[in-house]
């Protein structure tokens, strides 16, 4: 089997979205909500789903329960780009809120997400069929077992060829002293971040964005490129010498659960066909911008 540019590792479960409420309800109250949709989701899904929806070949390698839940979530994906590891256990489930003007919460139940090892996806990996291959590396906070290794993780995909990106997503415990310096090894370790504004400032230990991202572009090295994800203001890229920006389209928000996680499948599918560092911005701000604000979601014209 011919293996893909473009590799994809990490979270993937299913995704409850109800909305859109105005604020919190008072404990012991009930909201009946106008939308509800079960679908396939985790940033490495929502980003397998996007590449799917945009033609782009690919290979996902996830996890995933052996319960009813699970069966339903592995026949969401395209079959011959996912390579699936079945542990033992339920599948994890996300339940997204949805609040007025698409910001969301997300709870999120243990599972099979508990359970995924860093073994069992090592020993999967492929060597990259070429020098311009990417391997995304996303929601390592929510993989206990792997997040331990992902610095591992990400030195055995550069040592099989690849070009590694991650988007580690925001640590649920918070941002401690320890999942700092575990970012930054993580960034370190790896060619690209795709982090977005929240997670720059929180990493930063600043609210001022400039600040923070200042303060990331000096701490992540020369060879390393950062990408922030700003929503509404578009995208921001930086290597050693150059900055880039791309702004995204105004449209009406139906539901931003995803919107980083699509940014990244359309940005590093530009780069695997050949397209510049700008040109992937603009790429990734447009597609995210077309999912959020479709219902079914569209990634292309």
């Amino acid at each position: 089997m011919t293996v893909p540019t473009l590799l994809v590792l990490g979270n993937v479960n299913v995704d409850l979205v109800l909305g859109e409420v105005d604020g919190w309800p008072a404990v012991g109250t009930e909201v009946v909500v106008d939308r509800s949709e079960m679908r396939p989701g985790g940033s490495a899904g929502n980003t397998a789903l996007a590449l799917t929806g945009m033609g782009v070949p690919h290979r996902m390698i996830a996890s995933v329960g052996n319960d009813p839940n699970g069966a339903w979530l592995s026949g969401q994906f395209d079959a011959g780009s996912s390579e699936w590891i079945v542990e033992p256990c339920d599948t994890t489930l996300t339940v997204g809120i949805v609040h007025k003007g698409g910001d969301r919460v997300f709870f999120t139940t243990p599972g099979h997400l508990q359970k995924a090892s860093l073994e069992d996806l090592v020993e999967r990996l492929p060597a990259a069929p070429g020098d311009n291959a990417f391997a995304l590396v996303s929601g390592g906070h929510l993989l206990p077992r792997i997040e331990a290794g992902t610095v591992k993780l990400l030195k055995t995909l550069s040592a099989k060829g690849w070009r590694t990106a991650i988007d580690p997503g925001w640590p649920p415990v918070g941002w401690t002293d320890d999942n700092k310096r575990q970012m930054f090894e993580w960034l370190g370790a790896a060619d690209i971040s795709l982090i977005n504004a929240e997670e720059a400032r929180g990493l930063a230990g600043t609210d001022d964005l400039e600040a923070a991202i200042a303060l990331l572009v000096e701490r992540v090295g020369s060879d390393h490129t950062l990408v922030v994800k700003d929503g509404a203001q578009g995208a921001h890229a930086y290597t050693a010498d150059k900055h880039f920006h791309a702004s995204s389209p105004k449209v009406e928000v139906i539901d931003t659960v995803g919107a980083g996680d699509t940014f990244n499948a359309a940005f590093l599918a530009a780069l695997v066909q050949g397209g510049t560092l700008g040109g992937a911005l603009s790429r990734g701000a447009v597609t995210a911008a077309r999912a959020i604000s479709t219902f079914p979601r569209r990634y292309s014209d």
